[in-house]
């Protein structure tokens, strides 16, 4: 009785090693690529519960995902430097050329679900080399309680700068500021280029900052903090950020983008709403940034890197991103669906969908990086 007793137990044996052996194997044959990304906890959140749907799908894949919360393009740059670049990295408009134009990314090709101007923000050359994820621009978020209280009206579209001028001087009383200022090049591009002007021209070939319709948009922005003095100066803000004194209902008006709508949702304890950038001499016009998925050049899972990005692109996907507020879709069927235009604050999502109609892709060029940390310190004086 015991002998048959390990002879079961023998055969047992064999059979579980023989499926380990089997699942070794298994597991052995699946293709291991890379995955980098930045991203806050709420994004990651999102993005790995979609990264073990996209394996189960895929069993012949496994996602080697690295998340580089901090000096993320720091760290790609040495991934490239030491060959060992990510098969499939997350990338914004801003420093792809430089891969780009380094012959570092797979060109690539996307259908008509996605919004044209994001394609435009992700191309080098006329060619696509990251399939977008977001459209990134700027809106005025605007404190409706602030403005109720001081029998302001609300911002009414085609508003211009003197309006928006005008609403800031009534709404800067008792501790208040009008609107928010910030040095970053982002938050003074929607002045210029409201104005005709901008940092670089279209065609990439030449500084147009110099030019009088950008000195215009320049000088108008700088002297909200100087000269009206409805923007808080460097030094009445602190170590404050613009959103934590829009949160203190210390700024009537903000200018930002979606990535503050989780923000505001979950702790403003005040009414809010967004509005579209004034209009200048040549319109209401902000920079459209975007960010998206690329292909290393160097990859040699091409066709299984494509195979996550075609995924992480996807209308299923895209909807849970939206879903958290976070982001403005690059997927026009996402974006015009309940997924982003919910219940939930701003009442007024439609407003980040209606600049897309009159923002234009940032012109970026391979050293757009040096130039706007030049122009930050010759600013530096004109701003303080």
């Amino acid at each position: 009785m015991l002998k048959k007793f390990f002879i079961i137990l023998g055969i047992l044996g064999v059979f579980f090693l023989c499926l380990l052996g089997f699942n070794k194997s298994s597991d052995s044959r699946r293709t291991v690529i890379q995955f980098a990304s930045w991203g806050s906890k709420s994004e990651i959140d999102i993005l790995k519960p979609l990264l073990e749907k996209f394996e189960l799908e895929n069993p012949d894949i496994k996602v080697d995902f690295m998340h580089i919360p901090q000096n993320y393009f720091q760290k790609i740059h040495l991934l490239f430097a030491s060959n060992t670049a990510p098969d499939v990295i997350f990338i914004n408009n801003h420093y792809l050329p430089m891969y780009a134009n380094a012959g570092l990314l797979e060109p690539l090709q996307a259908d008509k679900s996605f919004y044209k101007k994001s394609l435009e923000a992700l191309s080098w050359g006329n060619t696509l080399y990251a399939i977008p994820r977001d459209i990134s621009n700027l809106v005025i978020f605007y404190n409706k309680d602030i403005f109720d209280k001081y029998n302001v009206p609300y911002p009414k579209p085609g508003w211009t700068l003197e309006d928006f001028l005008a609403t800031a001087q009534k709404l800067t009383i008792d501790g208040i500021f009008g609107i928010s200022f910030e040095e970053d090049a982002l938050f003074y591009l929607p002045y210029l280029m409201s104005q005709g002007g901008g940092i670089l021209a279209d065609d990439l070939s030449r500084l147009i900052i110099y030019d009088d319709k950008s000195q215009n948009g320049l000088n108008f922005y700088a002297d909200l903090r100087k000269k009206y003095h409805v923007a808080p100066l460097k030094e009445e803000s602190a170590s404050a950020t613009m959103a934590q004194m829009f949160l203190q209902g210390k700024l009537a008006m903000h200018l930002s983008g979606r990535w503050l709508v989780p923000k505001y949702r979950e702790e403003a304890v005040f009414d809010w709403d967004v509005a579209l950038f004034p209009k200048g001499d040549e319109g209401s016009i902000v920079p459209l940034d975007a960010s998206g998925w690329a292909i290393s050049k160097s990859s040699v899972h091409k066709i299984e890197a494509r195979r996550l990005v075609d995924f992480l692109s996807s209308k299923e996907s895209s909807q849970k991103f939206a879903q958290s507020g976070l982001i403005v879709p690059a997927r026009c069927d996402v974006a015009e669906s309940s997924y982003f235009l919910d219940n939930k604050k701003p009442l007024h999502s439609r407003v980040f969908l209606d600049v897309i109609e009159t923002s234009k892709p940032t012109p970026v060029s391979v050293d757009y990086k040096e130039i706007l940390d030049n122009l930050n310190g010759r600013f530096e004086k004109l701003f303080n």
